[in-house]
């Protein structure tokens, strides 16, 4: 069963009202017909008005939601003929960033995300998400290797930020995601990343160098989780809430503010819903980022992705 939100509890209920009324009229041979028929439509409306405007903490607590789909799901709904690829030829390999090459539209393409588990288990093994410094170090190997055969570059982000531990800077990660933002703005093939999830500092932005940005309505991409930003302005974990408003991390605010280039719409109650769906509106997005990248030369790829972010941060007094 898909776990529900607080915000969703109105519809929930009358989820099971409609439900109920349903069973009842099969059980006593009553026609409810109309009933149902004006209570569907009072969930339809409902549905609408809940999550066409959702607070930015609701849409942070459903870019948490555990049964988020991951990148390895968008990977299997996607792409075709997918080889993933492991290690950074340095020290080993880091789970929590999966990558590889596969077909998409008939096109060779290197994929690569971030990738936590679905259960304990997976997540141990995969960090929560959280890479090393040799996960990004693979990562950079993946986009050198498609920029030599010419492949363009999909990211998926999906991350709470890099681990923050001691093997983790013992091993370099403060250089390991400085070397992918300098090679990221150099490499001459399209780069195209998608915030699926949360992106958290560092750790998100490893992998999101790229001529074209885009993200799910109900993700968030911010230098800091709502919970950090409200423990140091506010010493207070618990106004998150208020921190999740005034930071505008999310999807629609960072549109605003030309931090990404495009909203990719979500099925009603977020992607964990139908991520089949959810794909199918990813997908063409990703067809027409593709289209419109590829009519570039390595140079104009170079120019847009510096201008891109150099443009971040203006504004007027």
């Amino acid at each position: 069963m898909v776990k529900t939100m607080p915000f969703e509890e109105p519809v929930v209920q009358l989820k099971a009202k409609i439900e109920e009324l349903k069973e009842y009229t099969v059980s006593a041979e009553v026609d409810l017909t109309a009933e149902i028929k004006n209570l569907e439509k009072r969930l339809h409306k409902l549905e609408q008005e809940i999550y066409e405007n959702m607070e930015p903490w609701d849409r942070v607590q459903v870019a948490r939601h555990p049964s988020r789909p991951t990148t390895r799901d968008y990977i299997q709904l996607l792409f075709t003929d997918f080889i993933e690829l492991h290690g950074d030829r340095l020290y080993g390999d880091d789970a929590a960033i999966i990558g590889g090459i596969a077909l998409f539209d008939g096109k060779p393409i290197t994929i690569i995300g971030h990738q936590r588990g679905i259960d304990t288990k997976e997540n141990i093994k995969r960090n929560f998400g959280m890479p090393h410094p040799e996960g990004y170090r693979k990562a950079l190997r993946l986009m050198k290797q498609a920029e030599k055969f010419n492949r363009p570059i999909i990211c998926f982000i999906d991350t709470k930020g890099a681990y923050p531990g001691k093997a983790a800077e013992e091993r370099g990660q403060s250089e390991a995601i400085a070397r992918n933002l300098v090679e990221m703005a150099g490499l001459k093939v399209p780069v195209i990343s998608v915030v699926i999830g949360e992106g958290g500092s560092g750790g998100a932005l490893a992998l999101g160098v790229a001529n074209h940005i885009h993200m799910l309505e109900n993700s968030t991409y911010s230098v800091i989780s709502p919970e950090g930003a409200a423990s140091i302005l506010w010493k207070d974990a618990s106004l998150a809430k208020q921190a999740a408003e005034a930071m505008k991390i999310t999807a629609p605010d960072l549109k605003k503010m030309n931090i990404i280039d495009g909203v990719i719409r979500e099925v009603y109650g977020g992607a964990h819903r139908d991520s089949e769906a959810q794909a199918t509106y990813m997908k063409d997005v990703l067809i027409n980022s593709l289209r419109e990248l590829s009519k570039l030369s390595a140079e104009e790829l170079i120019e847009a992705r510096y201008n891109k972010f150099k443009h971040m941060g203006e504004y007027n007094e």
